[in-house]
């Protein structure tokens, strides 16, 4: 961490006496209430202070995301039209037979996310690609509001300068612009699609109420309600004509197969879908490996691949075979089965922590077992990265207490080339992940 950002941190925690902090968090947990901040009945802020970054900072965040999007971007048009290329990302028959369906806008996402962490160093690597149904925008934008309502936050910008990241108006332009490529008219009915009971409902809730002061309607459905007929998608007999799909394409398809009214929706074209089932291609697991195997750098330009080498982990899907790793010549299992101190084994299409097995927390003997197992089902492994920490204030038992968390740094794109906001997640354990149950969200802002 560079020392003007250390001084801003510092500067902020100063300001948290010992009843400035119980009023914070009273403030905090009052508003997270009754706003519905929380996944499911958790609250999502743990902590008394958001996360700062400089305007340089940010801008060179923005830089490099850019040029990650291009490699995406570049892999995405090579694995569309290359068979023999999907094959290295293990796609299910059914996911291969819904590439068929054109989205009917050009670009693979319409707002996808980027998890990364922030390295000692001061840099960022990517573990992951959310390109398929990217969470968080709404509850961002939520905690930056109310962290600006606090007494704490105001005092602290008689020094400083914030500017609050507000992420909903990009995803809402992108969808409006992947309607009108579409051939869309007007103004669209949204349908928000997920199952019923899960624990993002109340985002769900926060985006339905912030396409209602944009003057348009959305209904929150689950795929259960949904009836296609007529050329019409219908939800509770109101109908759809843009879908904004939380719910993921796998899970869809291990209830339904390819027999259900959205897929049928899109085959005839009579509703508009963000993101379409293409961002699968993108969104396994397996790209990070797609993006870093030496046998397709070919397919990269050099600053592509430059920002590759700087920001995407070594990663490889599991199998028998010999492979490169940081330039040397290696047999892939006995080099994973002798190295659990710097890997993680991932499954290939899972979210919120679900299967992760971490090495360096595991015995020799669990690790060689799961290594095995990781034969019987995609299964990617990739490199560990160092995290970095920063210090952040909490209250408990009356007392102020600030300590080191690990970060993590998770930018959003749109329409496949705008780089705006992030979800930022802290934790003191080694997975930060809300889903998998750890860890705290919260806002970011720039400071000058």
């Amino acid at each position: 961490m560079d020392a003007m950002l250390e001084q801003i941190i510092e500067d902020y925690h100063d300001l948290l006496t010992p009843q400035v902090a119980q009023e914070t968090w009273e403030r905090l947990v009052e508003g997270m209430t009754a706003r519905r901040i929380g996944f499911g009945d958790r609250l999502l802020c743990t902590v008394l202070r958001p996360r700062f970054l400089t305007r340089e900072q940010y801008a060179w965040i923005e830089q490099e995301c850019r040029l990650l999007l291009r490699a995406f971007a570049t892999a995405y048009q090579a694995l569309l039209h290359d068979a023999s290329l999907r094959a290295q990302l293990a796609l299910t028959q059914a996911e291969e037979q819904l590439l068929a369906l054109d989205p009917g806008f050009e670009p693979p996402t319409v707002s996808s996310r980027l998890d990364c962490f922030i390295t000692p160093d001061g840099g960022f690597q990517s573990v992951e690609y959310n390109a398929e149904t990217p969470a968080g925008i709404a509850y961002a934008d939520a905690l930056s509001q109310l962290f600006l309502e606090l007494p704490v936050m105001q005092d602290f910008q008689r020094r400083y300068r914030l500017q609050a990241l507000n992420i909903r108006p990009y995803q809402l332009e992108a969808m409006l612009a992947a309607w009108r490529a579409w051939g869309g008219q007007g103004q669209p009915r949204i349908g928000i699609i997920d199952w019923v009971g899960v624990p993002t409902t109340n985002e769900f809730l926060l985006f339905q109420e912030f396409f209602a002061q944009n003057g348009l309607e959305a209904i929150i459905a689950s795929p259960e309600e949904l009836e296609y007929s007529g050329g019409k998608l219908r939800a509770r007999g109101q109908v759809i004509d843009f879908l904004y799909k939380r719910v993921l394409a796998s899970e869809l398809l291990e209830k339904y197969g390819l027999d259900q009214p959205i897929v049928r929706a899109l085959r005839d074209r009579a509703v508009c879908m963000g993101n379409g089932f293409r961002a699968k291609l993108l969104h396994k697991k397996s790209i990070h490996a797609f993006l870093t195997e030496e046998r397709n750098a070919h397919l990269f330009s050099a600053e592509e691949q430059a920002a590759i080498a700087r920001h995407i982990p070594w990663t490889r899907k599991v199998e028998e075979r010999k492979t490169r790793y940081h330039g040397q010549t290696i047999d892939l299992l006995p080099f994973i089965a002798d190295h659990r101190e710097r890997l993680v084994l991932k499954p290939n299409d899972e979210y919120g922590g679900k299967g992760v097995v971490i090495g360096w927390e595991m015995t020799a003997e669990d690790w060689v077992r799961s290594v095995k197992e990781a034969l019987n089902e995609p299964t990617v492994v990739q490199e560990r990265v160092p995290v970095a920490t920063e210090p952040y204030a909490a209250f408990a038992d009356g007392t102020v207490d600030i300590s080191p968390r690990l970060v993590d740094l998770d930018p959003y794109f749109f329409s496949g080339q705008t780089v705006y906001g992030m979800l930022t997640r802290l934790s003191t354990v080694a997975l930060l992940n809300v889903t998998a149950g750890g860890g705290s969200v919260v806002p970011t802002f720039i400071v000058e």
